[in-house]
């Protein structure tokens, strides 16, 4: 299957490194234009050069901006005006006892992993609609199912997303636009190294740290070992095809068979 993206621009947001990074070079290596956004602009710097490094003859384009402001919101969409893909990846997590969540830590949560995503989706669906053709994804978790007792306001938020994703699905009924969310197991990325060491002895090797983690924290998973960026990537680049143009509406799965559930 080869999967062509040329013509066709993208946004994925929170892309500076990690699965946004790796989304954001497995699209540009299909021949989309990408958007690579952070909220500085040395690490977007960074993030660009990566691609460019990566995909050669890549043209990534630096979309600078704060998603959880109406300046930095403004400021990404006037260096991406228009997409044909847009992937809503930006999120935070951390580990945080339940009944010691503020109502700030609450807001902040919904603000970013959520929010973000939707003021994106409502500037960017109705151009899409009109033009018969546009793919949205929302990067979610295998939290949104199995909510982790260690940080329920994440789980929160990546359930909500389940929920946003087949809103906005239904609102493009018959217009050759999809929505979907990617539901993303627990994944290996600098971010989540420092969870891990959270969690376990940090005196530990990597690599016995994760197999240690993944015993304890999340022994339901049936790859028993976390999963590389580029394996999330290659999801989100597909339904980001023609090739998935009968699949909307849809929660799928790249999450090592965590969920011990036939169907999210």
């Amino acid at each position: 299957m080869r999967i062509d993206l040329s013509g066709r621009t993208a946004l994925v947001s929170g892309s500076t490194q990690g699965i946004g990074l790796a989304i954001a070079t497995g699209l540009a290596a299909a021949g989309a234009r990408v958007g690579v956004n952070g909220r500085g602009e040395e690490s977007v710097a960074a993030a660009v050069a990566a691609v460019r490094e990566n995909v050669p003859g890549a043209e990534p384009v630096a979309a600078v901006g704060d998603l959880t402001t109406e300046e930095g919101t403004a400021a990404v969409l006037e260096a991406v005006p228009t997409v044909d893909i847009l992937v809503n990846n930006l999120g935070i997590f951390g580990e945080r006892p339940a009944l010691e969540i503020t109502d700030d830590e609450w807001r902040r949560y919904f603000e970013v992993n959520v929010l973000s995503g939707v003021r994106l989706t409502r500037h960017y669906l109705p151009r899409q609609m009109e033009a018969g053709w546009g793919r949205v994804q929302f990067v979610a978790s295998d939290s949104a199912i199995a909510t982790p007792a260690e940080m329920i306001h994440y789980g929160m938020s990546k359930t909500a997303l389940l929920a946003v994703s087949r809103g906005f699905a239904k609102t493009t009924a018959g217009t050759g636009v999809t929505v979907n969310s990617v539901i993303a197991g627990p994944t290996e990325t600098g971010g989540v190294r420092d969870f891990v060491y959270e969690l376990v002895d940090p005196a530990l090797p990597w690599e016995e740290a994760q197999r240690e983690f993944m015993l304890r924290h999340r022994p339901n998973s049936l790859l028993q070992r976390l999963i590389r960026p580029e394996e999330i990537a290659n999801m989100v680049v597909y339904l980001s095809s023609t090739f998935a143009s009968a699949t909307t509406g849809g929660a799928l799965r790249v999450d090592g068979g965590y969920t011990d559930a036939i169907l999210p």
